[in-house]
């Protein structure tokens, strides 16, 4: 394929991707705020616990295999069914484990809810054995504007459903139908409209060539995943839900500026990356090209939340939340890390070299948990900050081996990490500036966004920031 319709493919999933991406984050942001005010943090806690595990469980079901079928070349019929028929098998296995164990979990905890709201919850694991092959092929075959769909109508349809419970005051059960509702519609939709279906092929060859590829991707995210899930599981035992809710709802919102861009970026870049994984020097430029562009539209976004913390949670969820402000703002800071290691972590995914990137996700996390074992005594506060020091030195860990495998190295990626460091500066000023006024929380918060976002574009524009420039000759070529 040629480049030119590399990057129009890749450009057109984006921005599907995006549109996908940025209506989840919309309709998850004003659900967000409107259970927030209905729910007590007690339960965000308790749900907190349950995802813990449902996600670590996940993990095995849905990690490895769909990106090796991705990042294999001829990958056909037979590698996609094969490996359907083992998600399946493997969703229903882990969803016994987790129905087995809901109640030694519950009993650790002290929380006896816990036990049938993990036994529901713990369904996503059989319906991610049936939808992670749809995920792949979508992703593989570039069709983004499937994704589209199967979000809209999952998360309008959870939303409904979970603000309907908590009005009727199910409390919990509210944050567990939104949950699971979404995870139907979202298998459903796929199913209707992908068009690939299993067939009767299973290869035990297949399974196994591809799992020499997938297991270290696994591994890896199983790290990932249960270091990031470690400091919830510590929170939750040595401090109260409380506690762990005020963490949880300062990391969720950072998180949705950044996990549904992250998501997005993952899900189109990666194919794309794997298809010139032999042509080195485009496989560089695409390296570069996405930490530029990511940095440029994700940091604005963190430091400027950061800089409104205290504004955004009084005003949407209220004081009883405010608790959370410190944690937001550290998360923030940990999130910016992630354009650099994003953009690494793809390439070096691309290029086959998943036993690098196991290696990297150890150390890595190796790391953080000496951290949290040092931190967690001295209070959640601690929890989160030590988490700041450990990203720094992650981001570090995964620009080295691409320093060896396309020549790019750290001076060159801090250059392009803060390429809008001008528009930033500008912005964080206008902000900080908008402090002198004594206005109403609503006022104070609409006068420092829109500040903020004047400083920010206009000083793009008249500096002519590059990935400006490159969004805007894009925009203005397509019309």
């Amino acid at each position: 394929m040629s480049n030119a319709n590399t990057k129009k493919q890749v450009f057109s999933g984006l921005i599907w991707r995006f549109s996908e991406r940025m209506l989840a984050q919309l309709v998850t942001f004003l659900v967000t705020i409107i259970l927030a005010r209905l729910l007590d943090p007690e339960s965000y806690g308790a749900i907190a616990i349950v995802n813990i595990f449902i996600t670590l469980a996940n993990v095995f079901v849905t990690s490895g295999f769909g990106n090796s079928l991705v990042q294999k070349k001829d990958s056909d019929d037979t590698d996609f069914s094969t490996v359907f028929y083992f998600g399946i098998v493997s969703g229903i296995l882990f969803y016994l484990c987790v129905f087995a164990v809901a109640p030694l979990i519950a009993s650790f905890y002290n929380m006896p809810i816990l036990t049938p709201v993990l036994r529901v919850m713990g369904l996503k694991l059989i319906l991610a054995g049936i939808n992670s092959v749809q995920h792949a092929y979508v992703s593989k075959n570039m069709m983004f504007r499937k994704f589209f769909w199967s979000t809209l109508l999952g998360t309008l349809g959870s939303a409904v459903v979970g603000i309907s419970l908590a009005y009727m005051d199910f409390g919990i059960w509210a944050l567990a139908g939104q949950y699971m509702f979404n995870s139907i519609i979202d298998t459903i939709v796929l199913w209707f409209t992908v068009k690939w279906r299993p067939k009767k092929l299973f290869s035990f060859r297949r399974l196994k060539n591809l799992f020499s590829y997938g297991w270290k991707i696994l591994f890896a995210s199983l790290v990932r995943t249960g270091y990031t899930e470690l400091r919830g599981i510590v929170i939750g035992k040595m401090y109260t839900p409380s506690d762990l809710a005020y963490y949880e709802k300062g990391k969720s919102f950072p998180s949705l500026v950044t996990r549904n861009i992250y998501v997005a970026v993952q899900s189109v870049v990666f194919p794309a990356m794997a298809r010139v994984q032999d042509d080195l020097d485009q496989l560089k430029a695409m390296t570069r090209r996405l930490v530029r562009l990511h940095s440029y539209l994700v940091l604005p976004l963190l430091v400027g939340l950061a800089l409104v913390a205290e504004p955004v949670i009084k005003l949407l969820i209220t004081e009883k939340w405010i608790s959370c402000v410190p944690f937001l703002q550290a998360f923030c800071i940990i999130l910016a890390f992630e354009p650099i290691q994003t953009a690494n972590l793809q390439a070096i995914k691309a290029i086959g070299k998943s036993d690098i990137y196991l290696k990297l996700e150890i150390v890595k996390k190796t790391i953080g948990i000496l951290a949290l074992i040092i931190s967690a005594k001295y209070g959640v506060w601690a929890i989160a900050a030590g988490e700041v020091i450990v990203e720094f030195f992650a981001a570090l860990a995964n620009i080295y081996p691409n320093k060896k495998y396309i020549n790019y190295g750290y001076m060159e990626q801090v250059r392009d990490l803060l390429n809008a460091a001008i528009p930033l500066v500008l912005m964080s000023i206008a902000v900080l500036c908008m402090n002198v006024f004594n206005v109403g929380t609503f006022v104070e918060l609409v006068i420092k966004v829109i500040a903020g976002a004047i400083a920010y574009v206009g000083s793009s524009v008249i500096f002519r920031n590059d990935s400006f420039v490159y969004i805007w000759n894009y925009i203005t070529k397509r019309k």
